[in-house]
């Protein structure tokens, strides 16, 4: 079980994740903007924050910079930012216990 979850997780396997994540994500806010544009069913908030709580944060942002979608929104701007901001905490705290790790080691 450890063996095949260790062979899922691979760091080659998780850039290439987060690369189609971003990249969908990215993708999202060009089909909402056009969406929006078009009277058509959009995509919701809350699916495009969860986008970007599944690494696709970086997409996210550049989808907002080019398609100038979702800029002014308020509340989901603070929650695009605290996801944001909680990601780069989580990237810090591993990186500060993987350094204690080796440091005690």
């Amino acid at each position: 079980m450890i063996d095949s979850l260790a062979a899922l997780l691979t760091p080659e396997k998780i850039m290439m994740a987060l690369v189609i994540m971003n990249a969908i994500a990215f993708a999202s806010f060009g089909i909402d903007k056009w969406k929006a544009r078009n009277a058509r069913w959009r995509i919701s908030e809350g699916t495009l924050l969860q986008l970007a709580l599944l690494g696709g944060t970086p997409g996210a942002y550049l989808g907002r910079r080019v398609f100038r979608h979702k800029t002014r929104k308020q509340p989901f701007v603070r929650n695009l930012h605290t996801i944001a901001f909680l990601q780069v905490m989580g990237i810090v705290g591993w990186n500060a216990w993987d350094l204690a790790n080796q440091f005690w080691k």
